[in-house]
């Protein structure tokens, strides 16, 4: 297990205002993609939900998933995820290219199923690069402060 990147500080102060079940799960959930990945870059926004991407580059088309906070819950969203093979039916949505994987608890995640579907969209995300991004490993607010 790598060491845990800290969260931003952005990012924290917004999610400190979320139910204390949904905060460790989403803690969890961003360690279980940071291990899988170290070198994603964290994309950190706030809009209808508090949301942090995560890319094989500095930009959102690179990105591969995302864990959107909303009110009480959260997702394990595929960016390009009508793009991915899902052989366990895992995704639901009926977006254009956004699929989610609803997340209660550790165990609709910590799974070698869902392990495997994220090394996929990792692959498909590095392979879809247009060219490889001089920023690794980083956090990157997007969160406009007020």
């Amino acid at each position: 297990m790598m060491t845990e990147r800290p969260i931003h500080p952005d990012f924290q102060a917004l999610l400190v205002q979320k139910e204390q079940e949904v905060i460790e799960l989403f803690c969890d959930l961003r360690a279980f993609i940071l291990d899988l990945y170290p070198d994603s870059n964290e994309l950190i926004y706030h809009t209808h939900a508090l949301t942090a991407v995560f890319s094989t580059s500095e930009k959102l088309g690179d990105a591969y998933c995302m864990i959107p906070i909303y009110t009480n819950h959260l997702n394990l969203g595929f960016n390009k995820g009508t793009l991915l093979a899902d052989p366990h039916h895992l995704l639901a949505g009926t977006g254009n290219l956004i699929r989610h994987i609803p997340v209660k608890a550790e165990s609709d995640y910590r799974n070698e199923k869902v392990k495997q579907l994220l090394q996929t969209a990792i692959d498909f995300a590095k392979k879809d690069m247009d060219k490889p991004s001089k920023t690794v490993g980083q956090t990157i607010s997007k969160i406009n402060k007020k």
